[in-house]
């Protein structure tokens, strides 16, 4: 029997922290049977998980849980989002769906083929989506539980200049951009990371990326689920499009655990 590796980890933080780091896109692992479901060469998919991966920001989390003085709660994903993307809705929802890129992606970041046409993208969501979807749910469920609240800190990061898939591309590139949500990203929280990153260079709001990661069980109806999005700008703490991270990081790293400690 085909052992199948886990697509997630939700690594424990102290009881009494109402923190979750989520880190959706930092991994690069395909199984290989969903490879073969991918039309791209071999180095083809290596340039393209150059650019669609969120390099160093498992790393920059984890330094930043170390650092922290109560230690946050981690959920990363451990395969890479050209398998499913779980940040995204699964259905019609998806405004990304109109380049190719909803839950299971068919095309590449410059809007290439990346999956044949009249791909049943169905096993992939039910095998990996809906898991990881249901294993979040369960960890933000655990914090208000356990704390009365939840703060979901997602971590990501992006290229220095726009890629082709990109619809809003065409706004300002900050150090650091914060993605927000209206009823769960509350002026305190936006408050507290534009100081905490203060330090990283320039922030800014919703631009390129606008918007914040909450599991739906909890998306409007529950405000002690509070949400942002910290977008980090690559040439910042690593060399573009995938090679190794530089002295930046630790800064970021820095500057997340302050954050950690503001809320």
């Amino acid at each position: 029997m085909t052992v199948v590796p886990p697509s997630f980890d939700l690594l424990p933080g102290d009881p009494a922290s109402p923190v979750i780091l989520h880190v959706p896109h930092s991994a690069r692992e395909i199984p290989a049977d969903v490879r073969t479901g991918i039309v791209l060469d071999d180095p083809a998919l290596e340039r393209e998980l150059d650019h669609i991966t969120d390099a160093h920001t498992a790393a920059i989390a984890e330094e930043a849980a170390r650092a922290a003085g109560v230690t946050p709660w981690r959920f990363v994903n451990r395969l890479s989002r050209l398998v499913v993307d779980p940040e995204r809705f699964p259905d019609e929802r998806e405004e990304m769906l109109a380049v190719g890129m909803g839950a299971v992606y068919t095309r590449t970041t410059h809007q290439d083929v990346l999956r044949p046409g009249g791909f049943d993208a169905e096993p992939l969501v039910e095998r990996y989506f809906h898991p990881y979807a249901r294993a979040m749910t369960e960890a933000v469920a655990d914090r208000l539980a356990a704390t009365g609240r939840c703060v979901i800190v997602d971590v990501h990061s992006y290229p220095s200049a726009p890629l082709p898939y990109e619809l809003h591309g065409d706004g300002p590139r900050p150090a650091v951009c914060l993605g927000t949500d209206s009823f769960h990203t509350p002026p305190a929280l936006l408050t507290a990371a534009r100081e905490a990153f203060a330090p990283c260079g320039e922030t800014g709001l919703d631009s390129p990326f606008a918007g914040t990661y909450v599991p739906l069980d909890f998306y409007g109806t529950r405000a002690e689920v509070s949400a942002l999005m910290v977008e980090i700008r690559r040439d910042t703490y690593m060399t573009e499009p995938g090679g190794p991270a530089h002295e930046g990081l630790p800064r970021l790293a820095s500057a997340l655990a302050a954050l950690i400690d503001a809320v």
